[in-house]
């Protein structure tokens, strides 16, 4: 059934779809989207992660883009609800602003965040490793107008012309003036509480200078009820680019200072078998539209860096605090073209998370924690000091609730690539020649701080902290919480670490007739240089104290269960690593609108803080224990077709890439190696017919885990949260009065854990928008997201299917609209 509707899908795309999937990143003004659309130029230059920009037709690359001015018709969405509308790219989403997942062509998500694929912001990375824990890249971004454009592109020479990048490249372009005019929005939830403002403004301030400006500010409690303020904050870019006879100099600058929840895995029913689980609301909780946040589990209280007692407010949720400055350089010198950016940020913040280790019956987690016979009362909330009763929220549940920070004390980050670029003409052909430097310093000095509590389950912000006391009446709790720590020392980490990398590259490309052959060549060598410290690391390290938290003279039973960090005994981090990279391609234009290519790359990426707690350091000398260890390598090859003519694109790419992964579970403490395999198909189609255009994407993935050195049992599994196929599809209508349009995309099912029992159900999410422009200047839109409410499940704890019928998943968010007014100048 589904690969009927699926091909018939295929085949009505490939003749109505638009070319928007890679035109030249042009800004648009800001008013641009009153007017009619125009057709595409035929040529389309892409920029990123290639030597020169050139025609898509004259390249062996696989790229996609999307307009700032498309992106911002989704609505006040995040940046991971942008890019997962976007060919090739495949996204976890739901975890709100930070910390989404991103990967391509079947490559391992691994540990969360986004390990194989660099994401960039103006050419750059904001932070160098897109997978820390739990404050991953895209933390540091915000979509807003200032984006002038989004390019990505897969595999190919993303090796070599990014460190960290093997999987592909993902590039936020921003505006920089070009276009005179700007524009003014203001938004607001109509079924939650969101209240935003955005604006730009770009101008010349003479014949050779230009700026940009823009940003935003919202505040509310955002798409799922907290019970709070759930978001707050904002964020201010500026460049201002002065320009020469042969070049131009820009200077950058970025202030974000944004709060926002980091929604987890939250209770639901599951029923069915393992192949077709049948998932349910429970009661007094909705898992599209809640969380188990709540006013009355207000504050962490713990232990920090420094082993003093400290409070971190549980609304900070996501917190990122990011000051950048850059210098973009480029200059026609000698007959090369020479490039140079370079950005420095400074950055810190707190990254909260709060989600259930276990959940069931109140007299079932009572038990567990406090004995047979124990009985629970509320901490808080209008209930406090009465018993909870057997059927409490129409549920009758409690939770064993794990509250955490990653409290990024320095996150500081530069970054320099400078390249220089040379045409020759060669043999009636151009012999174009690239050398050029990457060097980076990050900063990583991180406290991974925690603690155990117990509430009820209930959502719209209702949840409340309970206390358990034994049959003999003696107390386990205080004021709800079970321990100061995850039930035990593990993962009570602290960190300080320096990383350097300097990487040398080159690349080499002839383009004669209907002919481009290519290769490129990275060199990445670094350090890292620090200590860390946990009781995770063994060697007889004390992880559990006891401690009055509450200062009241006394110890309780949870103050016997206090996490703290061996500060004395801290292993050093030593070690250095290089690897190679390198990507060699041909592409043969058949014809003008039709060409062919193929392309093997090898690319490589520096393991971080994934591996700082793991059998990959020695605790003694800090060296690696295996040089291979410190970085995992990835092996692509990728052919395909690109056509286009008369406003029709169609492309597609077949790919197989080999993967390693050394890492450590998100959460949890296992240490995993393994190497994977992956294959499949990547189509993209796009067509434009006067006010009606469609583009769309489809990828098909086959997957496998090749070899679990830790793991055995796992070798030939499909790696979790691996669809077949995932598809996309933006259909839309523009008129002088209207545009009206819709964003679709279906995962198909995947399975819920590396075991290969329970499956999460596919899904598609459909969201509309509708931009009406009654006046010149006026645009008034209504958008919406999941406009049919469906349950889409990209992340369950149970690796099969739990015989008490509860589990706990990560759900994408339930139908939201908002309606804004825009003023364009």
């Amino acid at each position: 059934m589904f690969s009927r509707k699926f091909y018939a899908a295929l085949i009505a795309t490939t003749a109505l779809s638009a070319p928007a999937l890679a035109q030249q990143a042009t800004e648009t003004p800001s008013g641009a989207q009153s007017q009619p659309s125009k057709a595409e130029p035929e040529k389309e230059v892409f920029s990123t992660g290639v030597a020169k920009g050139r025609d898509r037709l004259d390249s062996a690359t696989s790229t996609s883009s999307l307009k700032g001015t498309e992106a911002q018709k989704l609505g006040p969405v995040g940046l991971a609800d942008i890019l997962r509308t976007m060919p090739g790219l495949r996204v976890e989403n739901g975890i709100s602003e930070g910390n989404n997942n991103y990967t391509v062509r079947g490559l391992p998500i691994g540990s969360g965040g986004s390990k194989y694929v660099l994401l960039e912001e103006d050419g750059l990375p904001v932070i160098e490793f897109n997978d820390v824990f739990n404050m991953a890249g895209d933390s540091f971004f915000r979509a807003d107008f200032n984006i002038a454009q989004i390019e990505t592109i897969r595999g190919g020479s993303a090796s070599t012309f990014a460190s960290n990048s093997p999987g592909g490249l993902i590039n936020l372009i921003s505006k920089t003036g070009e276009v005179e005019g700007g524009s003014i929005q203001f938004t607001t939830g109509l079924d939650y509480d969101l209240k935003r403002a955005d604006f730009d403004y770009g101008a010349r301030l003479s014949d050779t200078l230009r700026f940009h400006v823009g940003g935003f500010y919202r505040v509310g409690e955002g798409p799922r009820n907290a019970g709070f303020t759930a978001f707050k904050g904002g964020q201010l870019k500026l460049n201002v680019t002065k320009e020469f006879a042969n070049g131009y100099i820009r200077l950058y600058a970025k202030l974000l200072d944004d709060r926002a929840p980091s929604y987890a895995v939250y209770p639901v029913a599951i029923t069915g078998s393992n192949d077709k689980p049948v998932f349910k609301n429970i009661g007094g909780f909705d898992i599209l539209k809640d969380t188990m946040f709540s006013p009355n589990i207000s504050t962490l209280l713990t232990l920090d860096g420094n082993n003093q007692v400290r409070q971190f407010p549980v609304k900070n949720g996501q917190h990122p605090k990011s000051k950048s400055i850059g210098l973009e350089t480029q200059f026609e010198v000698g007959g090369w073209t020479m490039t140079n950016r370079m950005r420095y940020t400074s950055t810190s913040g707190e990254f909260l998370r709060a989600f259930p280790s276990t959940v069931g019956p109140i007299a079932t987690i009572a038990a567990s924690l406090a004995g047979a016979g124990a009985t629970a009362t509320y901490a808080n909330g209008p209930n406090a000091g009465k018993a909870v009763p057997t059927d409490a929220n129409g549920n009758g549940l409690l939770s064993n609730f794990f509250v955490n920070t990653y409290n990024l004390r320095n996150g500081d980050h530069f970054a320099d690539d400078f390249r220089a670029t040379r045409v020759w003409r060669v043999g009636g052909g151009n012999l174009t020649v690239t050398g050029g430097l990457y060097i980076a310093a990050q900063t990583l000095t991180v406290d991974a701080l925690q603690i155990s509590m117990v509430t009820d389950v209930v959502g719209d912000g209702r949840a409340s902290l309970v206390n358990l006391t034994t049959a003999g009446g003696v107390a386990q709790t205080q004021d709800g919480v079970y321990a100061y720590s995850r039930n035990g020392p593990k993962l009570r980490r602290a960190y300080d670490v320096d990383y350097s990398t300097a990487a040398p590259y080159g690349s080499v490309n002839f383009h004669i007739g209907k002919i481009a052959i290519g290769g490129s060549l990275r060199y990445d060598t670094g350090h890292a240089r620090g200590r860390a410290v946990g009781a995770d690391l063994g060697g007889g390290r004390v992880g559990t104290i006891s401690y009055d938290m509450n200062g009241d003279g006394k110890i309780s039973l949870p103050e016997t269960r206090v996490s703290t960090l061996p500060l004395g005994q801290a292993a050093p981090v030593d070690y250095d690593f290089g690897y190679l990279s390198y990507s060699a391609g041909v592409n043969y234009r058949i014809a003008e609108p039709l060409a062919l290519f193929a392309r093997y790359s090898r690319g490589g990426r520096v393991n971080a803080d994934k591996i700082l707690f793991t059998s990959a350091i020695d605790t003694t000398t800090g060296d690696l224990t295996d040089a291979r260890q410190g970085y995992d390598i990835v092996r692509q090859l990728e052919g395909g077709l690109k056509f286009r003519k008369s406003g029709i694109t169609f492309n597609a790419t077949a790919f197989l890439a080999y993967a390693d992964d050394h890492n450590q579970l998100n959460g949890t403490a296992t240490q995993t190696s393994r190497k994977y395999r992956t294959y499949g198909l990547e189509l993209e189609a796009g067509a434009r017919r006067g006010p009606f255009s469609l583009t769309a994407g489809a990828t098909y993935t086959k997957a496998k885990i090749t070899q679990d050195f830790f793991d055995p049992i796992l070798t030939g599994k499909e790696p979790r949260h691996q669809p077949a196929w995932t598809l996309q599809a933006t259909p839309q209508v523009d008129t002088k009065y209207a545009t009206v349009g819709a964003s679709i995309v279906t995962i198909t099912s995947s399975y819920a854990q590396d075991l290969n029992k329970l499956k999460m159900p596919g899904f598609t999410t459909v969201g509309a928008f509708v931009v009406l422009h009654p006046l010149d200047r006026v645009d008034l839109a209504l958008t919406a997201t999941n406009v049919l409410n469906a349950k889409g499940f990209l992340d369950i704890s149970q690796g099969e299917l739990p015989s008490t019928g509860l589990g706990w998943a990560r759900s994408v968010q339930g139908r939201t609209l908002a309606a804004s007014v825009r003023f364009n100048f």
